[in-house]
């Protein structure tokens, strides 16, 4: 919570109970004064939002009890005290509760040596939209790139947190107001729209989110990534993220109807795979289990459709290279993927299928498809969340073959499958927003880290890069490192 929130909740917590025997030293005229001054500066300095009314009514609660309280007259027991008193309560508790749930939470500054810049870029595929039932809806896209800037950027304010599709799409997923994620217009963010790019040529990464997830909510990851030299195009995948806004207003969300669709029948293809696990049965059981009903999971077509958006991407790169604001910027000899949760999934997807990418990051994903069958011929990164023991290690059959050239399996100790995102800053609560309970900047800072000593060592070949001096940096960061047949332990 900011400054002046926590003062207007201090206040009306402790005021009601020490109300008489301050009025007996101070006018009443005073405190309702300070009362004021402090509910001005707030809207002044802070800005009013919903999430603090039952802060504002208890102000105003108690501002008129202290007009109309009677020192003189001693404090008796009455039904109406006691209603009050559970009404004070009452506010007392939301008042603390809703601004600590959605707080106007602050990102971690990024430390790399480059101002972030982004712009949109919308793409008109000409593919077929295979998602919607109108036969001739073709598939549009809409990309944000950051970008490493050269302005001086200490005058600017960074843009918007999420678009108003994102946002919106967040709210409605859990059962809130389309307008109740406002708020955020007061989270300061590092990124500056449309400032000239920095005057170098940058590696290039592609980015894809996670399932029903806000595509660009990832700003603590990938303003971090881009401030230390690398160009990121931040996929938006239409009807599958939870907004997109396009530039004539449109808005298209979460496609829920087809989710069900596509999904119909997916437990009966996943439970051989968890009576496997439950079980106990070793290794070699399992893997012939995993191996059929890895294949048709319904979330391989989705990696499958998300690499063709990536793929299409990748072939826009040498034309944006050429004209528009990243002309000259982009290294094309030095291409790699990356993604969360599905996306990371999609990432390797691309990876198998395109020799245009040099090397790839799975964050938390399963790769789902024919990955179990197949063996990477570029260094590969996978960071796992810290999962319980009884979870299905399906990547451990997955990655059986791993890759010809380094395969890091790395492991983020205490933390959830959001800690990849930006929620745990959003949602400070790991009880509700599934993290774990590693401090997000650190976990953050150790991700960032991680990712970027790879894409150092493998695209930028950077010799002194590496991935493995990381893992010794912090002890909640595991590491094994496979080169070919042999095997390095980290820890």
């Amino acid at each position: 919570m900011r400054i002046f929130e926590v003062a207007l909740l201090l206040t009306g917590t402790v005021l009601p109970y020490v109300k008489r025997p301050l009025l007996m030293r101070i006018q009443s005229g005073y405190v309702l004064f300070f009362l004021g001054i402090l509910i001005l500066l707030h809207l002044l300095i802070e800005g009013w939002r919903w999430q603090m009314i039952p802060a504002y009514v208890l102000i105003l609660t108690v501002g008129w009890s202290i007009q109309v309280l009677d020192v003189n007259k001693p404090a008796r027991l009455s039904f109406a005290r006691v209603v009050g008193f559970i009404s004070l309560t009452f506010l007392i508790f939301t008042g603390w509760l809703l601004p600590s749930v959605f707080p106007v939470f602050s990102l971690p500054e990024p430390r790399g040596i480059y101002s972030v810049g982004t712009e949109m870029i919308h793409v008109k595929t000409g593919e077929e939209e295979g998602i919607t039932s109108e036969p001739a809806d073709e598939r549009e896209l809409m990309l944000k790139i950051w970008y490493p800037g050269e302005s001086d950027v200490s005058s600017l304010k960074g843009e918007k947190y999420l678009d108003e599709a994102g946002r919106e799409g967040f709210a409605v997923k859990y059962g809130l107001p389309p307008s109740a994620l406002n708020y955020l217009d007061y989270v300061e963010t590092y990124a500056f729209a449309d400032i000239p790019v920095a005057k170098d040529t940058f590696p290039v990464l592609i980015f894809s989110h996670g399932y029903g997830s806000k595509a660009t909510g990832y700003y603590a990851l990938l303003t971090e990534i881009a401030s230390r030299g690398y160009v990121i195009v931040n996929m938006n995948h239409t009807f599958e993220s939870l907004g997109v806004t396009f530039p004539d207003g449109r808005k298209e969300y979460f496609d829920y109807d087809y989710q069900r669709e596509i999904s119909s029948g997916s437990m009966e293809l996943v439970q051989p795979i968890r009576d496997a696990f439950k079980n106990g049965f070793d290794y070699r059981e399992r893997h012939p289990i995993v191996r059929e009903a890895v294949k048709d999971y319904f979330e391989g077509e989705i990696q499958d459709r998300w690499a063709e958006d990536m793929i299409l991407t990748m072939d826009l790169l040498e034309e944006w290279n050429t004209e528009g604001l990243l002309k000259g910027r982009l290294d094309l000899n030095k291409i790699g993927v990356f993604g969360h949760s599905v996306g990371g999934g999609a990432a390797g997807n691309v990876a198998m299928r395109d020799d245009r990418v040099k090397a790839a990051v799975n964050l938390d994903g399963i790769q789902w498809g024919s990955m179990i069958d197949t063996t990477y011929s570029i260094p590969y990164l996978y960071v796992s969340a810290d999962w319980p023991e009884d979870h299905e290690d399906i990547n451990s059959h997955i990655y059986i073959h791993k890759s010809s050239d380094y395969f890091y399996e790395a492991k983020l100790l205490k933390s959830g499958h959001p800690d990849f995102m930006d929620i745990p800053f959003m949602i400070p609560y790991p009880s509700l927003s599934g993290s774990g309970d590693i401090d997000p900047r650190l976990g953050t800072e150790i991700v960032t880290n991680l990712v970027t000593s790879f894409f150092d060592r493998h695209l930028k070949n950077i010799p002194e890069a590496d991935p493995q001096a990381i893992s010794e940096q912090y002890d909640l960061l595991d590491l094994t490192v496979f080169r070919g047949d042999s095997i390095n332990k980290a820890r």
